[in-house]
């Protein structure tokens, strides 16, 4: 890894991961041997509005029985929803370790090691053959990725023709300083964000085909008030996204949401095709 590959993958590590999910699942009474998706879908998907948006992403194009490639793909969430409920074969990549490891682990505690499988490794050098994919998938990924342009081009390469990019990514809206910490960056060094206009810039130039965007700012802020009102009304969730933050989790979602709500940030989605 370069240094800054070092220090995101540093931002995101946390010891034990996979361990500490099973000892906060055996908390709640319930069977190791039995445990089944929506058990882990507080902790599963890194990314605002959770499972929800991914559901929705996964209905703007024919998907099922697809091959999928995840860039970025953190402890798996999105992958398993594909491979259980569209009969997709999804490969995820990531660039921590831990992540990687225990995205692994929590596919075979819930019986879709055969249909998810996950590797570690750079979104700007993909270890994949080109045209490999029927589909490729980001989301909230790019924030961390310098090289822009080396990323999307590897989500083009190893795009088959006529295949879909699906992106939902967090972009700079206006031009104000962005305060730390967030989610992805506890400080500025490790956040490259770009506005939409500029990704669609890139990709477009790259021959890929918009189909179909959504500005998804609005269901952001709505989902992070509702969650914020829950944790200081009940305290934190027994399994959700605090375990992958820790302590720096509320500081770093009310920041983001203030962002949101100062129109500094924006979140959108949206489908292409090669």
């Amino acid at each position: 890894m370069n240094h800054v590959d070092q220090k995101i993958a540093e931002h995101y590590h946390k010891d034990g991961l996979f361990e500490e999910i099973l000892t906060r699942l055996e908390k709640q009474n319930l069977d190791i041997t039995q445990i089944k998706r929506e058990d882990i879908a507080g902790v599963d998907e890194f990314h605002v509005r959770g499972a929800t948006v991914s559901k929705e992403l996964a209905k703007t194009i024919p998907i099922e029985g697809k091959t999928i490639l995840d860039m970025g793909s953190g402890i798996g969430g999105p992958c398993r929803m594909l491979a259980d409920e569209y009969n997709c074969t999804a490969t995820g990549i990531d660039l921590s370790p831990e992540f990687v490891r225990t995205a692994n682990a929590l596919s075979k505690l819930v019986g879709l090691e055969d249909k998810t499988f996950f590797v570690q490794g750079s979104a700007m050098d993909l270890p994949f053959e080109g045209n490999s994919f029927d589909v490729v998938w980001t989301q909230h990924v790019q924030m961390n990725i310098p090289d822009k342009n080396a990323f999307y081009s590897e989500a083009h390469r190893v795009l088959k023709p006529g295949g879909h990019f699906l992106y939902y990514d967090i972009f700079r809206k206006n031009d104000g300083n962005v305060l730390y910490p967030m989610p992805w960056a506890s400080q500025e060094p490790m956040s490259f964000l770009i506005k939409n206009n500029e990704m669609a810039q890139i990709v477009e130039g790259l021959g890929l085909k918009s189909i179909s965007k959504q500005d998804q700012t609005t269901a952001g802020i709505d989902f992070f008030k509702l969650l914020l009102a829950k944790v200081k009304a009940s305290g934190p969730p027994k399994l959700g996204l605090n375990v992958l933050m820790g302590d720096s989790t509320i500081p770093k979602l009310t920041n983001l949401l203030a962002h949101l709500e100062k129109g500094l940030l924006m979140l959108e989605s949206g489908v292409y095709q090669k």
